[in-house]
């Protein structure tokens, strides 16, 4: 659902108005009077950034000493809003000079007016890429004498760039050695009970792109997720060959991927933006790899002493490793002597955060190793309660390993040319919040 808004105002700090733009008719003028008397002077304006008055709601950010107001009389996108007021003020800053304040609008007051109109459409967003903007909104702001910012100048074909939906990317672009870096970057979340059985499990990944390609390139790459595969297999009338498909949810795109040709091919097909960004956002719930499985036995022998045995497995393949294994086990505050013996790695207790911490530099596929330690407690004379022990937490870092399975299947770059590329695939798996019940 897109924002609608009705109205945009821009205020100081004292509640001035600075500037106002009604979109819609089904919203009075004096709405701002209600934002003023109903949440500036309730000081009320760090609680929440959406409050309803009324029959409308007001979505409202502070930007350094100005406060931008939307006011929607419907059930707008909030998310969308905000996105929409962070974006605006980038565009206003690169006409500013890089200042947003109340100086610069006072300074600045046409041009606002005039960019409002481009960005907003009857309270729907529109385009708000300073770089195709500035093809035909030529007017330079006045610049702050604080910012020594260079503008650059509109990029050429001003038609292309308009148009072509490619405001991501300028033209001209040479370079000697034509590479692209594609890393796909994952992180599982686990929770798993002291029984063994998963209770939670999902792994949430991003892929990066880095290119440095000369020209105007196409880009299209293709994963091993099932929906892409079928449609392939239809496309071709011929069955798919055999191997592991994943199903990929709440998947988000870069504005340069071509969304018309992903809904009917299932292809991610794109020109890239130079340089560094984010291709795509996805998330896995299912056929998750678990990198690692955690065994602990916890025991408690009388009221001053403990014995822990963790036993940790690496399910990863045996020519795998693992960098920067950490668990952190737990213990109780009156914890005054510690001894540990380990299979690999290094251990010690860290009395403030109460966790004996197992490090591990590097950890191979296919081994396992064990923490065995005596925990020696204060006494107390208070009553033995139940101890309620948080869980074992995990950090570690898989590189070329994917939780989901996701693989690259090809990568391909046609631009006129005809230069030839250079393609690199990295894999790297996480920990987000991988936690063991004990």
């Amino acid at each position: 659902m897109p924002v609608v808004a009705s109205a945009i105002y821009l205020l100081n700090l004292r509640g001035d108005v600075l500037i106002n733009r009604l979109y819609r008719d089904d919203v009075g003028g004096n709405m701002v009077d209600a934002f003023r008397m109903h949440i500036m002077q309730s000081k009320e304006l760090g609680t929440c950034p959406v409050r309803q008055i009324g029959g409308c709601s007001f979505l409202y950010m502070r930007i350094s000493n100005v406060y931008i107001v939307i006011v929607v009389s419907s059930n707008a996108n909030v998310a969308c809003a905000f996105k929409f007021v962070v974006e605006a003020v980038t565009l206003f800053k690169s006409y500013f000079g890089g200042a947003f304040d109340e100086d610069a609008i006072r300074d600045n007051f046409v041009l606002i007016y005039e960019l409002l109109d481009e960005i907003m459409d009857f309270g729907y967003p529109q385009n708000l890429s300073p770089e195709i903007l500035k093809l035909y909104i030529t007017q330079e702001g006045v610049r702050s004498s604080f910012s020594s910012k260079h503008v650059d100048k509109p990029v050429p074909n001003a038609t292309l760039q308009v148009t072509g939906a490619v405001g991501w990317r300028r033209e001209g672009l040479v370079y000697k050695k034509n590479e692209v870096f594609l890393d796909i970057v994952e992180s599982v979340n686990l929770l798993m009970s002291s029984q063994g059985s998963v209770l939670r499990c999902d792994v949430t990944g991003k892929v990066l792109m880095k290119c440095f390609l000369s020209g105007m390139p196409d880009l299209k790459l293709g994963l091993n997720d099932k929906i892409g595969l079928e449609k392939e297999s239809q496309l071709k009338s011929r069955p798919t060959k055999s191997g592991k498909t994943i199903e990929l949810d709440d998947v988000t795109f870069h504005q340069c991927v071509n969304l018309t040709r992903f809904n009917s091919e299932k292809t991610v097909s794109f020109v890239p933006p130079d340089g560094e960004f984010e291709l795509m956002k996805y998330r896995i719930t299912e056929g998750v790899n678990l990198p690692f499985r955690v065994l602990p036995t916890i025991k408690e022998l009388g009221r001053t002493r403990m014995e822990v045995n963790v036993k940790v497995k690496s399910v990863f393949g045996a020519k795998m490793f693992s960098l920067g294994v950490v668990i952190k086990i737990p213990v109780p505050k009156q914890t005054a002597k510690t001894n540990f013996q380990v299979t690999s790695g290094r251990a010690k207790y860290n009395p403030a955060i109460d966790c004996l911490v197992w490090k591990i530099r590097k950890f191979p596929g296919q081994t396992e190793s064990t923490l065995s330690a005596e925990v020696e407690l204060i006494s107390t004379i208070t009553e033995k309660k139940s101890l309620t022990r948080p869980p074992i937490q995990m950090e570690f870092q898989v590189p070329m390993f994917t939780a989901s399975g996701l693989r690259v299947r090809f990568l391909k770059v046609w631009e006129k040319s005809g230069y030839n590329t250079v393609e690199w695939v990295r894999y790297i798996t996480k920990a987000g919040s991988y936690e063991i019940r004990c």
